[in-house]
């Protein structure tokens, strides 16, 4: 569920109202449940709650296991149960893309190398978010035969994490900012951050660190790329 289509496709699927109760059902018990047990909950057929329970666990709302009653084991003892739990995972969808999980992770990782007391934390969200940038740039340079070019790589990894680059021939500009609310109440600090991000992958994709350029317009992303 990492595509933003299988993101929307999820939550599109809870405007169905059957499914919509059966997933609250689930994720309001304790212990899983089974589709006998589901279809008792919402007063629906067995195989009404078998086929929602199905389709939340298909596009990953669901969590499910098999497992026998207690006291039933060994031959004879019948297929296990395949019961249902709410999926651990989280399903966000916003539009324009955002990405304030990735902000907070990185500013929390800031803060733990900076307990210490030896860095600053703006040094040191500098540092953690050149460095997650290179993380993820590493899938840029890894060029296989008949690959894209170069620039074609690098603009399919920030459209992925929600930049929206916009080529124009040796420019790259990213119409969309993934921390756009965080950026507007805190500029220096988010952009600093969301540049250092942009130089890592850079940086890992084999181009200079001088090509992410900090270049802030209204309506779009702080950086510019230029080749």
């Amino acid at each position: 569920m990492n595509t933003e289509d299988g993101r929307l496709a999820a939550l599109a699927a809870l405007n169905e109202p059957v499914r919509r109760r059966l997933y609250r059902y689930v994720a309001a018990q304790e212990a899983p449940v089974s589709r006998d047990g589901a279809a008792a909950g919402l007063g629906v057929a067995r195989s009404v709650a078998a086929f929602h329970l199905d389709k939340l666990a298909d596009l990953g709302l669901l969590e499910v296991e098999y497992r026998r009653p207690p006291g039933r084991g060994g031959p004879g003892a019948g297929r296990p149960a395949k019961l249902y739990r709410r999926a651990a995972g989280e399903i966000t969808l916003s539009v324009p893309e955002r990405h304030y999980e990735l902000a907070a992770l990185l500013l929390a990782r800031a803060v733990e190398d900076a307990a210490d007391g030896s860095v600053l934390v703006t040094d040191a969200l500098r540092a953690v978010a050149r460095e997650y940038g290179r993380t993820i740039g590493t899938r840029v340079q890894r060029a296989e035969e008949r690959s894209p070019p170069l620039i074609e790589r690098l603009g399919g990894l920030l459209a992925e994490h929600g930049y929206e680059p916009r080529v124009a021939g040796s420019t790259m500009t990213l119409a969309n900012c993934p921390f756009h609310a965080l950026a507007e109440e805190h500029r220096e600090l988010v952009c600093g951050m969301n540049h250092e991000l942009i130089t890592g992958v850079v940086e890992a994709a084999g181009l200079p660190s001088t090509a992410a350029r900090r270049d802030p317009a209204p309506g779009r992303c702080c950086v510019t790329l230029v080749a």
